[in-house]
């Protein structure tokens, strides 16, 4: 069995007793050893060094009533043991310091004496799993002739043990889940668990957050949900702040972000704050943060590590207290190596990298986000639009079948549903305002096709590369690329390609198929997906 350890104040008042008659008054540190369900095999007792003659008298008696418990007495000297800061300071010092073995014994801390500043703080420290212990409570005895040992209770802080506690606390994680979500049921488990861990990282870390997926994934409605949460449980006070960094151009952007004084260049004729300034206290988005030159990277990483920059023309640095969240559609490893992205930045943005799938490998989301797209525009439009049942039964049919290649995502679907609400009769989506949007987006995605292919292929292998590929292998290739960067892994994007030859059952491993096609141009999974 394991020991049991007990670590607590001594009670300079309660504690106290001089003559014979100490011993029928209850004296909460005696009276820890004095329960007759609960051997101490250890107490672990602190004392101020003026209260040295106390803690002796304690111990000695402790001796009388339990032989068996060993009593360690610390030396720890407040200046004003009501002083918050000092008497934590004081306490986590302690704990670091402490030998802790939970494998061969176990802790209860004593709230029982001490200030109330020092009960707190032991809370926080038994909560924040400094001290790996529960902690107890003692009571003196409620009526004469009960003794002296009085009654005990001991709180284990994980809340597990606590059914109704841990029940609210789920039906809360799950509230804010459906806020980052927008309320949306989505199906997709992958995604459902990112979110889940999201809603963890958020409300527990400020450190930045990297959201990387293709364009019109939702990564920045995502942050601004994570930003309102965040400021709903109090944890932000300055606004949400976003930038794209694509937009960000020439000698401007140092200005855009960091600000400048007045006469810091031609045309500068007043101070301007900029973004991060703008942020302060609270959140700022940067998409598309691959867009950024070298120097401005270094100004951002100083930014993020020390809540200060140098604005353009200044020699004074400004001050800004802002949490991060970036956003990218490109792999910035690929930059890294390629030298057009600092290694330090990416290590300090990858703390927390969440990758947000494209709607078309979130298929069983698209109902859902449909039903979603249509609240949106009744309450934006101030007109409630519904499908007929058999308009929503073709539409359906087309936006989950693996031709639909959305290539645009959520961008693409909220732009059908607008379409189709807007050109309802009578507000109502019939089968042919559907058939006119199916033809509608087919020929969107084709026409993107036929001008894309040379600049998709291009921005992947380089010109040199595309040229020495014949035109009919470019097409296919491009097609490939397509369909992989619109899939959720290896082998959904296999399952779509090759989906003639499974039904056939010509094929027995899309993924290893796929591989090895992407190989013979030099390609890899990973490398298409980012681009």
């Amino acid at each position: 069995m394991k020991k049991r350890v007990a670590i607590g104040f001594l009670g300079v008042s309660l504690d106290s007793g001089k003559r014979d008659k100490r011993w029928e008054r209850w004296r909460p540190t005696v009276a820890l050893c004095q329960q007759a369900d609960l051997s101490i095999d250890r107490l672990d007792l602190i004392h101020d060094i003026r209260a040295t003659s106390l803690a002796e008298r304690i111990a000695g008696d402790i001796a009388v009533i339990s032989p068996d418990t060993q009593v360690i007495r610390h030396i720890m000297n407040l200046a004003d043991a009501w002083d918050f800061q000092e008497v934590y300071g004081a306490l986590y010092d302690f704990a670091r310091a402490y030998p802790f073995d939970a494998e061969e014994e176990e802790y209860l801390v004593n709230i029982t004496t001490g200030t109330h500043v020092a009960q707190i703080c032991w809370f926080l420290l038994t909560e924040a799993h400094y001290v790996p212990g529960k902690l107890i409570q003692l009571s003196p005895p409620k009526r004469q002739g009960e003794g002296v040992a009085g009654s005990y209770s001991i709180v284990d802080l994980d809340l597990s043990r606590y059914d109704a506690i841990a029940s609210r606390f789920r039906a809360e994680a799950r509230e804010a889940t459906s806020f980052l979500k927008s309320g949306i049921p989505t199906r997709n488990a992958a995604f459902n668990a990112m979110i889940d861990q999201i809603e963890r990282v958020a409300m527990r870390s400020r450190a930045p957050v990297l959201l990387t997926g293709p364009t019109g994934a939702g990564k920045s409605l995502l942050a601004r949900r994570i930003f309102e949460l965040k400021q709903a449980r109090r944890q932000l006070t300055g606004d949400f702040v976003e930038v794209n960094c694509a937009t960000l151009r020439g000698d401007h952007t140092m200005s855009a972000l960091f600000g400048h004084i007045r006469g810091a260049f031609t045309g500068a004729q007043t101070d301007r704050a900029g973004l991060l300034r703008a942020a302060d206290g609270g959140l700022l988005f940067m998409d598309e943060i691959g867009e950024l030159g070298l120097d401005e990277q270094a100004m951002i990483l100083r930014a993020i590590e020390e809540k200060r920059f140098l604005p353009v023309g200044a020699d004074k640095e400004a001050v800004s207290d802002f949490q991060l969240i970036a956003g990218t559609n490109r792999d910035l490893s690929v930059d890294v190596r390629s030298g057009k992205f600092r290694e330090d930045l990416l290590a300090r943005l990858n703390l927390w990298t969440f990758a947000l799938p494209g709607l078309a490998a979130r298929r069983e989301d698209i109902e859902p986000n449909l039903d979603f797209e249509l609240s949106r525009y009744a309450e934006r439009e101030g007109e409630n639009i519904a499908f007929n049942r058999e308009a929503r039964t073709r539409y359906l049919a087309f936006a989950t079948a693996p031709e639909a290649r959305w290539t645009a995502n959520f961008r693409d679907l909220s732009a059908s549903v607008t379409r189709m609400a807007t050109l309802a009769p009578g507000g109502r989506i019939t089968e042919e305002g559907v058939a006119e949007e199916i033809e509608r987006l087919v020929r969107h995605w084709r026409a993107g096709d036929g001008e894309g292919t040379d600049g998709l292929l291009a921005d992947l292998l380089g010109e040199e590369r595309v040229n020495g590929i014949d035109r009919f292998d470019q097409v296919q290739l491009a097609e490939v690329v397509r369909v992989c960067r619109a899939s959720s892994s290896l082998s959904a994007a296999g399952r779509v390609l090759f989906a003639a030859s499974r039904r056939a059952k010509a094929s027995s491993n899309d993924a290893d198929r796929l591989r090895k096609y992407l190989a013979r141009f030099e390609l890899d999974w990973e490398g298409v997906r980012q681009g």
